[in-house]
């Protein structure tokens, strides 16, 4: 299945699920909790504040190696937007994913995710449990703190 053919699905409309595709094309769904969706709003409205400009995208989709992927949240620059625009699936990372765990994820499939994104090109990615503690990821390895939002999260 394509990206496209997923979202214009008028069965997969409003499901209470993240929907990604793997690389087969097969429909992978995660279940989201009201607690996803509470961290998702603080995480984009931090990234709004601690970067000072840039767009927020709840829902990012990425096309990587291993299908497409979506961010729950990602921070893209304006220079990024002139030049991606809102295409769907982006083929290139924004500079910051962001992953909000949920119980059904391995530690293995998030560690998965942090090297998809960071392969298509994110400076970081970050990847925050339901308590709201976060990790951080850049092309050198795990970080103490994000290099990219200056106020610290």
């Amino acid at each position: 299945m394509e990206w496209q053919a997923v979202i214009d699905n008028p069965l997969l409309q409003d499901l209470p699920f993240k929907i990604e595709l793997n690389k087969w094309g097969k429909i992978l769904m995660s279940p989201a909790s009201n607690n996803h969706g509470r961290l998702q709003y603080l995480i984009g409205s931090r990234l709004e504040r601690g970067k000072g400009g840039g767009t927020v995208i709840m829902e990012c989709s990425v096309q990587t190696t291993d299908g497409v992927k979506v961010a729950d949240v990602a921070w893209a620059s304006d220079v990024f937007i002139a030049e991606h625009g809102f295409q769907t699936p982006y083929k290139v990372a924004p500079e910051i994913c962001v992953e909000i765990t949920s119980p059904s994820n391995s530690k293995a499939e998030m560690e998965e995710k942090v090297q998809l994104y960071l392969a298509k090109g994110a400076k970081e990615v970050w990847v925050c449990d339901d308590r709201g503690q976060t990790r951080y990821y850049a092309p050198i390895g795990e970080m103490e703190r994000s290099r990219e939002v200056l106020d610290g999260f």
